[in-house]
């Protein structure tokens, strides 16, 4: 059912990974798809190839999301392109192997700019675009280790994770007279590049094995961004979907 048939949708970060997962079954369902990502041109050229071979529709577009500048170029080539925004899904983000004593205050500024002020600008962005249309759906990306921390280090990123589900439960609030939802997904141990980068195979295995139906896939959770933005998601804002397996420490 190609239920978002007609709606533009970004999905920051969409080379690769959990992005390219999400921009996959948007397009899937029927989304015209904004393939956003900051330096892997090739990789979100594969992106927009493997949904056009598939039937679907996608646009790479090149744009470092923690940069206001450069967010404010994005948007305004999406606008002048489509003349809308319907769907938003904050997922740019990194994290580095590394616990307290091992990071700089450069580590933690670099981690909370790309995780976390990328979120507040698109967002913005996003909003002042929906309020005008009276319709919208945001979604980003936070984690499990928002609500319990991080497991091996990973402070910075466990601190960006639970910011984002504050931001996201505020500005559901601000956005819902002007028919804007705000929504996170909170992934837990997903099949991705970058976990593999962060965690090495031994951890990955570690952590694999604390997960009751094992290991997920980016497409669990472009699954469930596709339910939020589609009419399943119509009354849903300020909530957060766990996509992790039955991971559960909280």
């Amino acid at each position: 059912m190609r239920e978002l048939k007609g709606k533009i949708a970004l999905v920051t970060g969409a080379s690769r990974g959990l992005g390219r997962g999400v921009a996959t079954v948007l397009a899937e369902k029927g989304a015209t798809v904004v393939v956003n990502f900051r330096s892997g041109a090739e990789a979100a050229a594969e992106t927009v190839a493997a949904i056009e071979k598939a039937g679907g529709t996608a646009v790479a577009m090149q744009a470092d999301v923690s940069e206001s500048g450069e967010v404010g170029k994005l948007f305004d080539r999406i606008a002048e392109t489509f003349g809308r925004l319907d769907i938003l899904v904050n997922n740019a983000g990194t994290s580095r192997a590394q616990d307290i004593f091992e990071m700089s205050e450069a580590d933690w500024d670099f981690i909370l700019k790309t995780n976390l002020k990328s979120v507040f600008l698109c967002s913005k962005r996003a909003m002042e675009m929906m309020r005008e249309q009276n319709f919208g759906r945001i979604i980003s990306m936070t984690s499990m280790v928002a609500y319990r921390g991080a497991v091996f280090g990973h402070c910075h990123y466990a601190a960006t994770k639970g910011a984002i589900l504050s931001f996201t439960r505020t500005i559901a609030r601000t956005g819902a007279p002007y028919h804007i939802t705000a929504n996170a997904i909170a992934p837990g141990i997903i099949e991705t590049e970058l976990l593999f980068q962060t965690h090495g195979e031994e951890g990955v295995a570690k952590l694999a094995a604390t997960v009751p139906l094992g290991l997920g896939k980016p497409r669990d959770v472009g699954l469930a961004a596709a339910f939020l933005a589609g009419e399943g998601g119509g009354y849903i804002t300020g909530a957060c979907i766990d996509v992790n397996g039955g991971m559960y420490f909280h």
